[in-house]
């Protein structure tokens, strides 16, 4: 991996389908809006045949960026499955996560940059490793998780959290509603009971990557 940014962020979920690419382009946003230099990058991405608008066009948006920035064009696959599963699918080679860790390239002079998963922290994002794997390899500064704020949370973050073992974590509740007693109540259980970080919504979360 080239010399990178100042700090490195990687952003996960709990599972899939709750709003990590949202929440990583609106922290990207609100770091933008405050004079921080951004870069993002999305190692590896499978998605729908016909996709118009994947997480690195998503993602490119929100830095300013091209999407084959944000990820190589070699590793955009067009096949809704994990990355690797993905590439076999399409009958493509293999690739580990060292590979992907050396294919990350960043300008110069970025403060805060943010690599993003697919899926949940143990769910495949290379042949021979997971998201988690990936986080620990970028050797990340902040581990940046998105959970849904509803039933069923508690559960999913406390696994994750374990699965990114040894870095630090800041959950990030998404479609926090405080008018939802249960939303409420995870997010209280999950910082007072667990001593997890828990913020609410991109702008805090900006916070605890920059400064």
């Amino acid at each position: 991996m080239t010399a990178g940014p100042a700090r490195l962020a990687f952003v996960g979920g709990t599972g899939t389908e709750v709003g990590k690419t949202w929440i990583a382009a609106a922290v990207l946003g609100e770091l933008r809006s405050a004079g921080v230099r951004v870069a993002a990058r999305k190692p590896a991405q499978a998605f729908a045949p016909g996709d118009q608008h994947t997480d690195a066009d998503v993602l490119a948006a929100a830095t300013g960026e091209s999407p084959h920035e944000v990820c190589a064009p070699h590793r955009w696959y067009g096949c809704a499955l994990a990355p690797p599963m993905a590439a076999d699918a399409l009958g493509q080679p293999p690739f580990t996560v060292n590979d992907l860790v050396a294919e990350l390239r960043w300008p110069d002079g970025i403060d805060v940059g943010l690599v993003e998963g697919a899926g949940g922290p143990r769910s495949p994002l290379a042949a021979d490793g997971d998201n988690a794997a990936l986080a620990r390899a970028i050797a990340a500064d902040r581990v940046v998780l998105v959970a849904d704020a509803d039933l069923g949370t508690i559960n999913a973050v406390r696994m994750s959290v374990d699965a990114f073992a040894g870095l630090p974590v800041v959950v990030v509740l998404n479609r926090y509603d405080d008018q939802k007693s249960v939303h409420r109540a995870n997010r209280d259980w999950l910082a007072r009971l667990d001593n997890f970080d828990v913020v609410v919504g991109p702008e805090p979360a900006a916070r605890r990557l920059w400064p």
